[in-house]
């Protein structure tokens, strides 16, 4: 009995600018199955756009990806570093007549587009060398290697998102495989690479579709295995026109900064373009057991900003309440006494806090000590006679929040106002805002000394 081969598959961005939500999405997809069946998930970095490739995009790529969590399998394998194997594959097909010499010059090129153009067709390449002689070129003359591609009958694309895509081939011209200065183009780089790599699921924008039914007639010219295509909607921006700065297209790293966890990255883009019947809340091992290329939807998912805020909210209030103040004390250095405050008060913060920015700006009040400075809303708050009058009730009770809130609400009681008209000045004092945390754990979080310094500031 045979072993049915494991998938393999693949990431391959382009080192061109930093990781977008659309390819950390792409790169979800493709780890989830690999993880889900047990599979191989490999990483290509398909810099062979030598002008344009950066080295910073390449480490903007795979800090990205760490930061995601999704791992790889093996080596990053770099595409340019491979230009001798791609070529070797065109010299084959040109020895089996599978590809030819074509010396049209730029000239004769551009003039084709032109014609092209004035009938209102795509410009294609005309086939004029596909049956001439090479010796008919001038001695030493520049040529590049096309594929010798069907021109009747259609090319299929048997896409598991798509369906089938039919493409005719009298619309798909003979394309450059290795240009006249010996580089291989892009679409022999891939084909080749993901033969050699084994990769047997092809899972990747649906910009790329057109790609796929020109790869697929190198792949049937060499003889290959045809791998399994999966081309996935692109996203759109929440008014449902294509995705841009404006809407958050934005590096993924911008999204770690603006304080989204990795956790909450993963769920977000499963469920841009993935269902499992009405879940919403789906953690990563969750996902893996689940997942699967069925359940890939056709049509644009749309970015909803208020939808990952609210989800981020989640992934916040399910973590450790240790583990989110040491991750907010990585950007910051914060004293023995300010990380223990922090971790006492996470249970408060962290049921407010949408993202790891919001809970570490609401925190910022335990890391100092003495009087704050109060911000606009915190002054219209302030109300130094209140907490005069209150200060000696306080100070008279043991320092827990149930024993210092009894003391403020018979201070109201007594006084004929509400607890909140106590409770806003106090706030205010104590932490420099018109929000925080419940008041009376934070007051215990403190400390009656460092309290009592804080209210004493603003008491007249």
């Amino acid at each position: 009995m045979t072993e049915t081969k494991k998938p393999v598959l693949r990431f391959a961005p382009s080192p061109t600018g930093m990781l977008h939500i659309g390819g950390a999405r792409t790169a979800l997809f493709n780890w989830l199955y690999a993880r889900h069946t047990g599979g191989t998930f490999l990483l290509r970095i398909e810099d062979t756009d030598r002008e344009r490739s950066t080295p910073e995009a390449v480490a903007a790529i795979l800090g990205g990806l760490e930061w995601m969590g999704l791992d790889w399998d093996g080596q990053t394998v770099y595409q340019f570093a491979r230009a001798g194997r791609h070529r070797e594959v065109a010299e084959q097909l040109l020895s089996q007549g599978k590809a030819y010499r074509c010396f049209a010059s730029a000239e004769e090129l551009e003039e084709m587009r032109n014609k092209a153009r004035a009938e209102g067709k795509p410009p294609r390449y005309d086939g004029r060398w596909r049956d001439r002689d090479p010796n008919e070129a001038p001695a030493g003359a520049p040529f590049v290697i096309r594929l010798r591609a069907p021109q009747t009958g259609e090319t299929i694309v048997h896409d598991v998102v798509q369906g089938d895509v039919r493409f005719g081939n009298d619309q798909l011209d003979d394309m450059v495989l290795l240009r006249s200065d010996g580089t291989p183009t892009y679409m022999l780089a891939v084909v080749v690479d993901d033969f050699d790599m084994g990769v047997t699921h092809v899972i990747r924008g649906d910009d790329h579709l057109n790609n796929a039914a020109r790869q697929l007639q190198i792949i049937r010219a060499m003889g290959w295995p045809e791998p399994i295509y999966g081309h996935l909607p692109l996203i759109h921006g929440p008014d449902g026109a294509k995705l841009s700065k404006r809407h958050g297209a934005l590096a993924v790293e911008a999204y770690r900064d603006m304080g989204y966890l990795p956790e909450t990255m993963r769920n977000y883009l499963l469920r841009l373009g993935w269902s499992h019947g009405d879940d919403e809340i789906i953690p990563t091992a969750q996902a893996i057991e689940w997942f699967n290329l069925e359940n890939i939807g056709r049509s644009p998912a749309r970015l909803d900003f208020k939808k990952l805020d609210n989800l981020n909210a989640h992934y916040i209030r399910s973590l450790d309440d240790r583990v989110l103040a040491e991750m907010i004390a990585r950007t910051r250095a914060l004293s023995p006494t300010a990380m223990t405050r922090l971790v006492a008060a996470m249970p408060g913060l962290k049921e407010r806090a949408k993202t790891m920015v919001e809970l570490g700006e609401a925190a910022e009040f335990l890391f100092t000590d003495g009087p704050r400075e109060l911000d606009e809303a915190a002054r219209k708050n302030i109300a130094p006679e209140t907490i005069a009058r209150v200060l000696p009730k306080l100070e008279a009770t043991d320092w827990t929040a149930p024993a210092l809130e009894a003391a403020a609400r018979a201070f109201a009681d007594a006084e004929g106002i509400k607890l909140g008209q106590v409770a806003q000045p106090l706030r205010a004092a104590l932490t420099g805002k018109a929000a925080s945390p419940p008041l009376f754990d934070m007051m215990a979080v403190l400390g009656r000394e460092e309290s009592l310094v804080r209210l004493r500031a603003y008491a007249k």
